[in-house]
């Protein structure tokens, strides 16, 4: 599986951006998808999720503002992100977890990450 990610960018505080994210190979081993930021010394975190089952998962400091959706016909996550702040700022990873049934599979897939800044 090979994630592309794209939509990144830099942007003054209050902008939007839309990130995607395209996965490509074999998509039966792609489950559960979401969306994570890394910054500069700190640990990669969870910024939204689509679960194979259950509801749509946010960070606190996003939800109202972030929106996470799948083309599943295309095999494309979106990231909308409205009203950014500079706190957004940081490298946004694309991850797919391995589904249950994917015993062949890796655990999971990282993209290679693309740039999101918000100036002040």
């Amino acid at each position: 599986v090979q994630l592309v990610e794209s939509g990144g960018g830099l942007v003054q505080a209050g902008g939007w951006l839309r990130l995607s994210c395209t996965a490509s190979g074999d998509t039966a081993c792609v489950g559960a998808m979401g969306w994570y930021r890394q910054v500069p010394g700190k640990e990669r975190e969870l910024v939204a999720a689509i679960p194979s089952a259950g509801n749509l998962q946010y960070k606190h400091s996003v939800e109202g503002r972030f929106t996470i959706s799948k083309d599943s016909d295309k095999n494309i996550l979106y990231l909308h992100m409205s009203d950014l702040t500079p706190d957004d700022t940081g490298v946004y990873y694309c991850n797919a977890d391995r589904p249950r049934e994917g015993y062949w599979c890796e655990y999971d897939y990282w993209g290679q990450g693309t740039q999101v800044t918000v100036s002040s």
